[in-house]
């Protein structure tokens, strides 16, 4: 069956709850539900950041059971802590196939790797945490969706901007990652060949787990002359790091990618984040926009504090919003909720629109790369502030 393309907001959200529920009120019981599997990492080492993403795809799932459901049906979500153990995602990804789930919220880059062939297989789209870029590869992974910009293309707009605003000479920049595949994913697929096209001098430095001090890997860095420091990580390592920075005194522009630009590494970092950059695909609640107004409102129903969610927050609960609109299409065309129609729903997304929390999204059969833009945030008084309009990743020259 052909299915014309999608270019529609998911107006569910801001005007009406009329597109991804059908209406109000209830409708199917525990048999009729909508069975989708995820993992998270609650009590490992990126429970700093996982903790608030859970809680962002526990939230929008509870807000759209209220609301109905997809059609009438009841999502249930059934999840576990995999405490960033990649052995324990195959586990629990094998158990909740077994217990029948029609798509999947995962979390990490080693065990989303680990696993994309195992989804294809089993046909079973799947939205990680990851943005490791070859998961938004189908000929790599043909059941993997990213709803975010790549590392790698969070990292060419990084490095982007350092070649516009550096001035004369070469620019020296330090990648200080996680010790892992997340760590050197912006590096690996086409960061480091990005960066010698620039005219870039790029060191890379890893971050041990576990580390409590920085101030090694920061000597090593000003030795080498670096003037730019880029963060691949969570909000606590960046945070002890930034901390290490200052007290050392060394002057760099600071950026964090993606996990480590929230919240978090300002409560955790104080002072030393002062002027941090951060390239931030899906908006902070501070932001007034409307995709992020309705989970103001249904955290303040809820009797929730606003204070201290991260962009994860988001993040999470529109990652879920994207798959719920794609299952809806597909209920309401009459045909079965099997992977491989959700797979094809999804595929039909042109431009759809993200109410103003991160950039249009489009998905095609060749690429599942949704969206390649963001925009840059600096830390101002202790708060994330756009500094650019989105800004689109640019090609490899």
């Amino acid at each position: 069956m052909s299915r014309r393309r999608e270019t529609r907001p998911i107006r569910l959200l801001v005007a009406g709850l009329v597109t991804l529920t059908g209406g109000c009120g209830g409708g199917g019981g525990a048999s009729d539900a909508v069975k989708v599997g995820a993992i998270f990492d609650l009590t490992g080492p990126t429970a700093d950041v996982g903790t608030d993403y859970a809680d962002g795809m526990r939230g929008f799932v509870d807000w759209i059971n209220m609301r109905g459901g997809i059609e009438g049906r009841p999502i249930e979500l059934i999840y576990q802590d995999y405490a960033y153990q990649v052995s324990r995602a195959e586990q629990l990804y094998s158990q909740f196939i077994g217990e029948g789930v029609v798509a999947f919220m995962g979390w990490g880059t080693g065990d989303t790797e680990a696993l994309k062939l195992r989804i294809a297989e089993d046909e079973i789209p799947f939205s990680s945490a990851s943005l490791s870029h070859v998961l938004g590869d189908p000929a790599e992974a043909p059941y993997n969706f990213l709803l975010a910009p790549s590392y790698s293309d969070q990292f060419r707009i990084a490095l982007d901007w350092i070649a516009r605003n550096h001035g004369d000479g070469t620019p020296i920049v330090a990648l200080m990652h996680n010790a892992s595949p997340f760590g050197l994913s912006p590096a690996r697929y086409g960061g480091e060949e990005f960066a010698r096209a620039l005219g870039i001098e790029l060191a890379l430095y890893e971050m041990p787990r576990g580390a409590v001090d920085y101030t090694g890997e920061f000597s090593r860095i000003r030795q080498s002359g670096a003037r730019y420091v880029i963060f691949q990580n969570t909000s606590g390592p960046a945070a002890v790091a930034l901390q290490n920075a200052r007290s050392l005194g060394l002057d760099a522009t600071y950026i964090c990618l993606n996990w480590c630009a929230n919240r978090q590494l300002v409560d955790l970092a104080g002072e030393a984040a002062e002027a941090v950059m951060g390239t931030i695909p899906y908006a902070p609640l501070s932001v007034d926009v409307p995709g992020t107004r309705v989970i103001r409102e249904y955290l303040e129903g809820k009797g929730e504090p606003i204070e201290g969610k991260t962009n994860a927050y988001t993040q999470a609960w529109w990652t879920f919003a994207v798959f719920a609109e794609a299952m809806r299409q597909v209920v309401a065309a009459g045909d079965e909720l099997t992977g491989a129609n959700i797979k094809a729903a999804l595929e039909t997304f042109t431009d759809f629109d993200m109410q103003g929390v991160t950039v249009p999204l489009t998905f095609t059969p060749t690429d599942h790369l949704g969206s390649k833009g963001l925009r840059l945030f600096r830390v101002e008084g202790g708060e994330w502030v756009p500094m650019t309009e989105f800004i689109r990743a640019p090609a490899v020259p």
